[in-house]
């Protein structure tokens, strides 16, 4: 697989002890696909001393943590850019959201499987440690979107159950990346189609359908008899 540059601090950050410390664990992970022995041999090779590393970050944990958040958010400014967003859906922004992701992880790809590898070879449907960033301020999205979903009624309001709406997305979101880390099809193009048929069989739930309609019909039924 070709090796793609990793990700590149700001430049008016880039002589920042921080910004040294992601960078030489960014590449240290890409050159050697593993994490570094030691905090001490990572900041030996940078000139710094040990205690500089943690100033910063607790561990390489709290490095990937970073990362995987600064993903979500360059995702979901990007696709907040599109001249259309606005005329969006909460389905299209979804699916906007998760096509924009991919492609940032593909650009990233050498690191972002590397990390994926390691973080999600435990129980499925369990979230990582280096994901918790990441998980919060998606859900936070996912339930913006929603709510914006409920006044179109793009989405079905169901009070008992729509508070969890965002954890059932964080497991899609989830599968969505544990595909791409397994993908081994030309340019990732299953982990589109996966994305595309995930996305249309979670909005069928939680928009209005059958059950909805008959629900509906039933409370009319009761409301006409108690008149």
């Amino acid at each position: 697989m070709e090796q793609q540059p990793s990700p590149q601090v700001a430049p008016e950050t880039a002589a920042s002890p921080k910004a040294r410390i992601k960078q030489a664990y960014l590449d240290y992970v890409l050159n050697k696909g593993r994490t570094p022995a030691s905090v001490y041999k990572l900041t030996q090779k940078l000139g710094l001393p040990e205690q500089e590393f943690y100033l910063h970050y607790a561990n390489f944990d709290a490095i990937d943590r970073e990362l995987w958040a600064d993903f979500g958010r360059e995702a979901r400014a990007t696709a907040a850019k599109e001249p259309v967003w606005e005329q969006y859906g909460a389905r299209e922004k979804l699916l906007a959201f998760y096509y924009t992701l991919i492609e940032i992880l593909k650009r990233n790809r050498s690191y972002a499987l590397n990390a994926l590898r390691r973080s999600l070879s435990r129980m499925p449907g369990i979230t990582p440690r280096v994901l918790d960033d990441f998980r919060q301020e998606f859900e936070d999205f996912v339930d913006e979107i929603l709510r914006e979903g409920r006044r179109t009624d793009e989405i079905a309001t169901r009070q008992l159950i729509q508070d969890g709406y965002p954890r059932f997305f964080w497991q899609q979101q989830l599968f969505v990346l544990g595909f791409f880390a397994k993908d081994d099809s030309i340019n990732f193009e299953q982990t589109d189609a996966a994305i595309e048929k995930a996305v249309t069989l979670s909005f069928d739930l939680v928009g209005r359908n059958t059950l909805d309609s008959a629900t509906d019909f039933v409370r009319f039924l009761l409301h006409r008899r108690r008149r």
